[in-house]
C-alpha cells in the first residue's frame, strides 16, 4: 500500500444542502446525504488524491472493468448521536481493517489502514447535521472500492476508485427486538473454503439472492447456509454471522475462510467472555441443532451483524420440519447482548475495550 500519511484530504462541501428527513421516516439505505469521499489509485502512483466532495452519480465507460468481472468490495459501520450530543463511530479501526483483509482477496491494492479511519471521520464530519438524533437510529456509512480498468478481459485492474457514502437510517425494529423465522437451505451453497466467503464483495450477495427469494415465499425472513461441502455444518444466517445457546454453552461457526469475520460478532463474543459464559467457536451441524430443539435444550439462536445489531431467531426450519425457538420469544440473553452494545453505541454506559471513537464535530450540530 503506497500512501503518504500526511497528505490531507481536501474538503470541498455542497452549495445546493438537500431537505432532511425526520428521524420517525427513515428506513434503510433510502436516502444519501450530501457528501462523498473519493480516493483513485493509479499503478506505478498508488492511492492518492483523498477527497470529500459533493454526492454525484459515477461517471462509468460501458467496458469499465467491475461491470463485467466483479472486482468489487465494500464494508458497512455507524456513526451514533448520543443524548450528550457527542456523535461516536463503533469500532472503525476494525472495519478499515476488515475492508482491507477484503481487498486482499479480490487483488485490490490495499489501503493505509489510518486513511480508511480518517476516511469515516471526515464524511461524518462533513455531513454530521445527517446524524440523527432518535435512539436507535444512526448515519450507515458504506466504504466501497471498485475496479476502474476500461476493457474487456478477465485480469486485476490497474485502476481502482475508493468511495464512502452516507446514509441516515431508523431503528431496524421499530417495535423492539421482535424474533424472525429462518429457513435452512440445503439445495443452495454460499461459499466454499478457498473462495471469497469471508471477504465482503458483491459477488457473495449476488449469490445469495435466489435462496432468499426461496425463503420469502415460504413465509421466512431469512435463509441459513450450510457449508458447501458436505452440506451439514452451518455456516452464517442471511447476512449475518449465527449464534445459538445449547445448554451452558454458547456455540458460533469458526472463522475458517468461508464466513465473514463480523465484527458485531466479535464484539458478542468478548461481551459474553467479560461475563464468565461459555463460549465455543466450532464446528456444529444442522443435525446437531435439530435434535437440540427437539430436546429442548436449544435454549436461544440469533444472528449478529452491523444493521440489526442482535436478530433473535424465533423458528427454525428444516426439511419441512419447524423448530421454534424459546417459545418463540426473544431469549435473555440475546436482549442482554443488545442492550449491552446499543449502550456502548451511543455513549451510555462504559466503553471497556475502546470500542467507539468520537468525530469532533460542534456539540451543537
Amino acid at each position: 500500500m503506497s500512501f503518504q500519511n500526511e497528505t490531507k484530504i481536501s474538503v470541498t462541501l455542497t452549495q445546493n444542502p438537500r431537505p432532511k428527513p425526520a428521524d420517525a421516516s427513515l428506513s434503510f439505505g433510502k436516502v444519501m446525504t450530501d457528501h462523498m469521499f473519493i480516493m483513485n489509485y493509479t499503478e506505478g502512483k498508488g492511492w492518492h488524491d483523498p477527497r470529500v466532495v459533493p454526492y454525484a452519480p459515477l461517471e462509468m465507460d460501458p467496458a469499465t472493468q467491475v461491470l463485467h468481472y466483479g472486482q468489487a468490495v465494500f464494508d458497512g459501520l455507524k456513526a451514533f448521536r448520543g443524548k450528550d450530543g457527542k456523535i461516536r463511530l463503533f469500532r472503525a479501526q476494525r472495519h478499515a481493517e476488515r475492508l482491507n483483509k477484503s481487498c486482499k482477496a479480490l487483488c485490490i491494492p490495499e489501503m493505509d489502514v489510518d486513511l480508511i479511519r480518517r476516511s469515516f471521520e471526515a464524511i461524518v464530519e462533513a455531513d454530521n447535521e445527517w446524524v440523527p438524533h432518535t435512539q436507535g437510529t444512526s448515519l450507515y456509512i458504506r466504504p466501497t472500492v471498485i475496479a476502474t480498468d476500461v476493457m474487456l478481459g478477465v485480469h486485476p485492474s490497474h485502476t481502482y476508485t475508493y468511495f464512502v457514502i452516507c446514509s441516515p437510517v431508523g431503528a431496524y425494529y421499530k417495535e423492539g427486538v421482535k424474533p424472525v423465522r429462518i429457513l435452512v437451505s440445503d439445495n443452495h451453497v454460499r461459499a466454499v473454503q478457498g473462495g471469497l466467503g469471508e471477504a465482503k464483495t458483491a459477488a457473495n450477495y449476488a449469490a445469495s439472492l435466489s435462496a432468499q427469494q426461496e425463503a420469502q415465499a415460504a413465509g421466512y425472513t431469512q435463509v441459513l447456509w450450510l457449508d458447501g461441502v458436505e452440506r451439514k455444518y452451518i455456516d452464517e444466517v442471511g447476512t449475518m454471522n449465527i449464534m445459538m445457546r445449547i445448554g451452558d454453552e454458547v456455540i458460533t461457526p469458526p472463522l475458517a475462510g468461508t464466513i465473514l469475520d463480523g465484527v458485531t460478532r466479535n464484539s458478542t463474543l468478548q461481551l459474553m467472555r467479560d461475563w464468565g459464559l461459555k463460549v465455543s467457536e466450532r464446528r456444529i451441524s444442522i443435525d446437531e441443532v435439530m435434535e437440540a430443539g427437539r430436546k429442548g435444550t436449544l435454549l436461544e439462536m440469533w444472528g449478529t451483524g452491523t444493521a440489526a445489531v442482535v436478530s433473535p431467531v424465533g423458528e427454525l426450519g428444516y426439511k419441512g420440519e419447524k423448530l421454534i425457538i424459546g417459545n418463540g420469544q426473544t431469549g435473555e440473553l440475546t436482549q442482554k447482548l443488545y442492550d449491552a452494545i446499543v449502550a456502548i453505541q451511543y455513549g451510555q454506559s462504559n466503553d471497556a475495550h475502546g470500542w467507539t471513537s468520537e468525530v469532533k464535530v460542534p456539540v451543537s450540530a
